[in-house]
């Protein structure tokens, strides 16, 4: 009688985490525009590399999700309050932020990059950042790392979304920005970033810049990371991942 009381428990909870991960799964994505890995179309549809890999993860691992727009500076505690149930936004796998939540495997990873202004001097260095204005988004790991490096050569300007950023970069209110290399080759390849390029990669300190970016699920929330990875394998495997990836970009962002 024990061991079936044990083995009818054992099924119920099966089932239970089944229907969990049946349910609807809210995947939280920055309400600001981030292309191209996510913007709001004309028509108010998401579209763009990272909105196109979710579906396809979602579909991968047979789990019901939504897209739920969030302030970035709020995304994590709308996952830890429960709001949402993943972070899939461009959310680099940090030391500092595994202390509140848990990641699955990584599904892309590129450098940091510094654009500037083309008639302004400058690098990817503390010395080369010597009296300029660097503008980097808030709560990001490009706010952290410039703080630690480039505090004492630049002054550090904080803007909440990477648009703003690159406004002021454009109006010449800041001298350069800090962001990921693809969001910035996107950037300085349109009619608006035409003024600026990319003037080197800073550093690297995975203790701050991460080890790729991951989806972020609450602690302890083992079945749904571990649908998620299976997802993010199968994508991989199965060509799905290089197939996206190749609409948007000319090599591999993985």
């Amino acid at each position: 009688m024990t061991l079936k009381t044990i083995l009818a428990a054992a099924a119920l909870g099966a089932v239970a985490a089944t229907a969990t991960l049946a349910e609807e799964v809210k995947i939280g994505i920055a309400a600001e525009p981030y292309p191209p890995f996510a913007s709001v179309d004309a028509s108010g549809t998401w579209i763009g590399w990272e909105v196109e890999v979710i579906d396809a993860v979602c579909a991968a691992a047979a789990l019901d999700c939504v897209l739920t727009p969030v302030a970035w500076d709020g995304i994590i505690p709308s996952l830890t309050g429960g709001q949402i149930d993943a972070i899939m936004a461009s959310m680099s796998i940090t030391e500092e932020r595994m202390k509140t939540i848990d990641f699955s495997e990584a599904y892309y990873n590129t450098p940091t990059v510094v654009v500037g202004d083309k008639a302004l001097d400058l690098d990817a260095t503390p010395e080369g950042l010597k009296g300029k204005i660097l503008g980097v988004q808030a709560s990001t790991i490009h706010q952290a790392y410039a703080q630690q490096y480039f505090t004492d050569a630049a002054e550090i300007r904080i803007y909440q979304t990477q648009d703003e950023a690159n406004q002021d970069l454009v109006a010449g209110r800041i001298d350069a920005t800090q962001a990921d290399s693809i969001a910035m080759a996107d950037f300085v390849s349109t009619d608006t970033g035409a003024c600026c390029e990319v003037k080197g990669t800073v550093a690297d300190d995975p203790a701050i810049l991460g080890q790729g970016v991951g989806a972020g699920v609450r602690k302890g929330d083992s079945d749904l990371r571990a649908a998620l990875n299976k997802g993010i394998a199968t994508i991989l495997a199965d060509g799905t991942h290089a197939a996206i990836t190749s609409r948007y970009f000319k090599a591999s962002i993985y």
